[in-house]
């Protein structure tokens, strides 16, 4: 009998002290993600959620994840019709001077839209991006002026762009978070895009004076390479910023974003993306709210054409959950505005849509009308005070 109890003992004492290394070990795990990296951000980019993050909000230089920026106002010039993919594209003396990564373009030299593109996203070229941000707004200084708009509407509070293409110069700095933000702004916007973005090679001709030359572009994003589920973005590298990377990634219906800034060296950047992508897709799921269009519910309407109004959430809500949630239901409840009253517009907030997680709160965002609903006129009206009188009569 006493042998037994010691027998108990010992495996109880032993359970103890594999869970007590098993947690050791994941300790360990946390603390190594991202070690040598100045600044880190993990995002989920349908939410924009922060799943993990050192020192987010401390400005560092970026180096060439600058071409973030550029790679965004290009497109947005193309999707607004101000240029096109086969615009012809005349490249300065400035640009043609820019150093550092670059494709060795000659002043005077022609390229397309598209091309200058493939440059900047497989070769991170930085005289491709000041080509087009020339052409783009007029100048470097101009097109700097435009990013920093543009980052500000974004809500990069801690970003100060000084050129397009990321060459250290002094004040030219952003943050993980910013570069998460403007990471996501692209490929929420431009999904499109990851096709060039993991273009492993690929080349381009320069027309010179001297005839036409072949040029090999070789992606500077060696995830691309390895990293299952990769869909891009960046890399970046000077003295200063040491090594860089937003990498992007998806799988099973979840995109993530991880920012690294100042890395030992190049290799372990990527390492480290990983990572932060690996705790991500290992932890965390998204839970999808009803699709926008969907009607959630209806409210009555004072004074309306119409007594009662459908509506249904602004957008598609995703909500990032830890997967130890994962079979918990998504539940969310209706709060509408007090006394609604006509004229209510289509796609007019008129509410809002909560979510719940297991009794808990995951999340928040507006319901609005489904259709129009006019101010009744008297024919209108009628039959809810005939209804209304009789009854009250009873």
């Amino acid at each position: 009998m006493r042998c037994k109890k010691v027998l108990i003992g010992l495996v109880i004492v032993m359970q103890l002290f594999s869970s007590c290394l098993a947690q050791a070990a994941e300790a360990k795990k946390a603390t190594t993600i991202g070690a040598t990296a100045r600044s880190y951000v993990l995002m989920e980019e349908e939410s924009g959620k922060i799943l993990l993050e050192k020192e987010k909000d401390t400005p560092f230089p970026p180096a060439s994840i600058t071409k973030i920026m550029t790679l965004l106002l290009i497109q947005d010039a193309i999707a607004a019709g101000k240029i096109t993919w086969e615009d012809k594209v005349s490249v300065s003396e400035h640009a043609a001077h820019m150093g550092g990564s670059q494709v060795y373009m000659e002043p005077g030299e022609e390229q397309t839209v598209r091309d200058l593109v493939k440059c900047i996203c497989i070769a991170s070229a930085n005289d491709a991006a000041v080509a087009m941000a020339e052409y783009i707004a007029g100048s470097e200084e101009q097109f700097v002026e435009m990013m920093n708009e543009r980052a500000k509407g974004l809500g990069m509070h801690h970003t100060v762009f000084k050129n397009a293409c990321g060459l250290h110069t002094e004040g030219h700095v952003s943050t993980a978070e910013d570069i998460a933000l403007m990471s996501r702004e692209l490929m929420q916007k431009y999904p499109e895009l990851s096709k060039t973005l993991t273009i492993w090679m690929d080349s381009i001709v320069h027309h010179t004076r001297r005839g036409d030359s072949e040029f090999g572009l070789s992606n500077t994003n060696k995830m691309i390479k390895w990293y299952k589920g990769i869909t891009g973005l960046k890399t970046g590298y000077t003295p200063e910023a040491k090594h860089c990377v937003s990498a992007t990634a998806t799988r099973d219906d979840m995109h993530l974003i991880a920012v690294v800034m100042g890395a030992q060296d190049g290799k372990i950047r990527f390492q480290e993306a990983a990572q932060l992508l690996d705790y991500g897709f290992a932890n965390y799921k998204v839970k999808t709210g009803p699709k926008m269009g969907t009607v959630v519910g209806k409210v009555e309407v004072k004074k309306g054409d119409k007594e009662f109004l459908e509506v249904t959430p602004e957008e598609t809500k995703a909500l990032v959950v830890p997967k130890q949630n994962d079979k918990e239901e998504l539940t969310y409840t209706l709060e509408y505005k007090k006394g609604l009253c006509a004229p209510i517009a289509k796609g007019e907030q008129v509410g809002t849509i909560i979510y719940s997680l297991g009794g808990n709160e995951v999340g928040r965002e507006p319901v609005v009308a489904t259709y129009d609903v006019a101010k009744a006129k008297l024919s209108d009206m009628l039959p809810y005070m005939l209804k209304r009188y009789f009854n009250l009569s009873h």
